[in-house]
């Protein structure tokens, strides 16, 4: 099998390529930098060859022991100007010697140096350094690397700074690690042996299994005491596990472990983004749940309203009409008129005037006291709408948060449209000519501005008593007006069934006019105001919409790619 993929080893590197190559657009659609530029580095580096990058702290020997791995005889690691320890310094093959600067902090170094054409080597600032810039760029070498190479020095192989920097590369990227003891020639064999032991136990408990811990001496290494120095077993490690023509195909394989780490943590990402997009249709369903549900109840609200209206309508007519059908008697009205002459008792008409004149001041009694119970109701309804949508909006769930390894960009751009929708329906509330605007009452003039002060929620009483009544009252004088013309004729020679059945016909038309208008003015309000308040939430649709299709375009090409990693993956093992 491992011949089978060394013969079609361009094939395999051309697929990782356009794997990665896929993942860097995928990366760059999730909108985060840093990520992008680990996949970017990635893709420069697929061609390079194995790297071992070299990190540990200042002074733990790290340049002494690539020089002596190298075995140039050479200080390898000083070639360039300024000390080595300023800068990273990535060492590859080259027919001839050559430095190349990349940047002031990265510097390439050619060597015709045999192994080099298997490996590269990446030397690093100590993980202890305080020069800028320099743990960054570290960082960035550390997940393209393919092993990386830790040196402590021998004698305190426990400083801080040093395993904080493993934790980094062992639970961010869980690459390969190998550690190396250097300088112990500074140590007995009792002490080396029990910090041997005790980097291996501390690493294990860091979860490594199986760690590799060599001790070496690049002195006595450069001595030419070979059998002396520790160098024997880690080359001979080097040898079984990585070169002898095998670094290609663990290069290729690194690679697909690196694309699939990267994958699961989009994956991961991606879940918790899905998390917060379910939860934020589910609170947008919700709001516009609680809309219809409060709406549905004020409807309820306005039947009643009406019902009782209505009722105070009918049992006053009622009782105006049997006063009127009593006084409509031929010996009524024969007594009215012929004593109206001779005392000063009313006649007829002004009789019919004040009948129609107490109906009047019962109906606006009776109406306005119905109407201020019932709209009281209503405005505490319609108000309750409008808060129960303010503490949903507060109590909003947040679960992709600003500091989110990947998507952090979404989440602030989410928290700011959260933001805007709080601090946008918060003026909404206060602002009383959103409640009261010819939007609202497109048949009528907008509420008088003397009644519509103060905060929104805190005249909604007054724009429905104000609305409905003058709706009501239109309806009562309009009555009350056809029956005055009604009664204007009346003589001693009217037909009493006549002017009954036009008095019970007006009177029904007003009953009609009043169910219809109240119902459909205050219904139309409060759908209006349903409407308006539903509306602040534009802005919240519009990243929903906007969401729903980046997630499913993440989704299909994250799908996609994990699939041919997995696939890939099992045609290069070993």
């Amino acid at each position: 099998m491992t011949s089978f993929i060394s013969k079609n080893l361009q094939a395999y590197r051309a697929r990782v390529d356009e794997i990665v190559k896929d993942l860097h657009e995928l990366t760059i659609r999730t909108g985060n930098d840093e990520l992008s530029q680990t996949v970017s580095d990635l893709r420069n580096r697929i061609h390079e060859p194995f790297m071992f990058v070299i990190v540990g702290e200042v002074k733990a020997g790290k340049s002494s022991f690539i020089n002596a791995l190298l075995a140039t005889g050479k200080e390898i690691t000083k070639v360039a100007p300024q000390p080595m320890t300023d800068i990273i310094l990535q060492i590859l093959y080259g027919e001839q010697e050559a430095e190349i600067e990349v940047n002031p902090y990265l510097k390439k170094l050619l060597l015709p140096v045999e192994i080099l054409k298997e490996i590269a080597i990446v030397d690093t600032p100590g993980t202890n350094t305080i020069i800028e810039h320099h743990q960054e760029i570290t960082e960035r070498f550390i997940p393209a690397s393919d092993l990386i190479v830790f040196v402590f020095e021998a004698k305190n192989p426990y400083r801080q700074s040093a395993w904080d920097f493993f934790n980094f590369i062992n639970e961010d990227w869980h690459k390969k690690i190998i550690f190396v003891l250097q300088q112990k020639d500074l140590l007995n064999t009792e002490d080396l042996n029990i910090n041997i032991k005790g980097v291996t136990e501390y690493a294990e408990k860091k979860g490594l299994k199986n760690p590799n811990v060599f001790a070496v001496s690049a002195k006595i290494e450069q001595e030419g005491k070979h059998e002396e120095s520790g160098f024997l077993p880690l080359r001979n490690y080097i040898q079984q596990n990585i070169t002898g023509g095998k670094a290609p195909i663990l290069k290729l394989q690194n690679n697909i472990t690196l694309s699939q780490n990267i994958s699961g943590r989009i994956r991961k990402a991606l879940e918790t983004r899905q998390a917060q997009f379910k939860a934020d249709t589910e609170f947008r369903d919700d709001i516009r749940q609680t809309l219809d549900n409060q709406e549905s109840k004020s409807y309820k609200q306005v039947d009643v309203l009406v019902e009782n209206l209505v009722a105070a309508y009918e049992r006053i007519t009622r009782e105006k009409e049997a006063e009127l059908s009593a006084g409509l008697g031929f010996f009524s009205l024969l007594r009215r008129s012929f004593t109206s002459i001779f005392s000063k008792k009313t006649s007829i008409k002004e009789w019919l005037d004040q009948l129609a004149l107490d109906m009047e001041r019962s109906l606006n009694s009776e109406l306005r006291n119905k109407l201020d119970e019932g709209v009281s109701d209503l405005a505490d309804s319609i108000q309750q709408m409008a808060k129960l949508i303010e503490l949903k909006i507060k109590s909003n769930q947040t679960i992709l948060n600003s500091d989110h390894d990947i998507f952090s960009d979404i989440a602030e751009r989410r928290g700011r449209v959260i933001m805007e929708l709080q601090e946008a329906f918060a003026k909404f509330m206060n602002r009383s000519e959103n409640f009261a605007d010819s939007e609202l009452f497109p048949d009528k003039r907008s509420v008088s501005p003397n009644i519509a002060t103060g905060s929104g929620l805190a005249v909604i009483g007054l724009i429905l008593a104000t609305v409905t009544q003058g709706m009501v009252f239109d309806v009562t004088g309009g009555v009350l007006t056809t029956i005055g013309v009604l009664f204007a004729g009346v003589s001693s020679s009217i037909k009493r069934r006549q002017i009954l059945a036009g008095f019970r016909k007006e009177i029904e038309k007003g009953k009609s006019k009043l169910e219809q208008e109240v119902s459909d003015k205050l219904k139309s309000y409060i759908a209006h105001l349903k409407n308006r308040i539903d509306s602040n939430f534009n802005g919240f649709d519009n990243m929903l919409e906007r969401e729903a299709e980046q997630i499913k375009w993440l989704e299909e090409r994250h799908q996609s790619l994990a699939e041919r990693l997995n696939q890939l993956e099992k045609e290069l093992i070993l």
